[in-house]
């Protein structure tokens, strides 16, 4: 058995009070991490579906519609809103260019 602690009583107390401060600073910051997990968790379970489709929107009087994209194009502007694969190419068809990045056109099967 280890025996490397010391004798006297106030200096045993010392350690045990000082193990105790710690042991409660690593406890509080388990519980942080949980909560931060379970935080991001309930985050991931409530975020949308990423569309299958996007319709990058213009500025100005009832916001014209600019471009086409796929849901997960990373190019994408802030101003959009979500489509279905009809309107896509309907959009497409119709002379709205499609994003460059991620070429909307050939996954639905529109030649140029």
């Amino acid at each position: 058995m280890f025996d490397d602690l010391p004798p006297d009583l106030e200096r045993l107390l010392t350690l045990r009070v000082w193990h105790a401060m710690w042991l409660h600073r690593i406890d509080n910051k388990i519980a942080a991490v949980r909560q931060r997990e379970a935080e991001q968790e309930h985050g991931r379970r409530r975020r949308p579906p990423v569309p299958d489709w996007i319709v990058e929107l213009g500025i100005g009087a009832g916001n014209p519609p600019t471009q086409v994209h796929a849901g997960d194009c990373y190019a994408v502007a802030k101003r959009r809103r979500p489509i279905d694969r009809d309107e896509a190419r309907r959009l497409l068809t119709s002379g709205l260019p499609a994003c460059t990045h991620c070429r909307p056109d050939r996954h639905l099967g529109i030649l140029e």
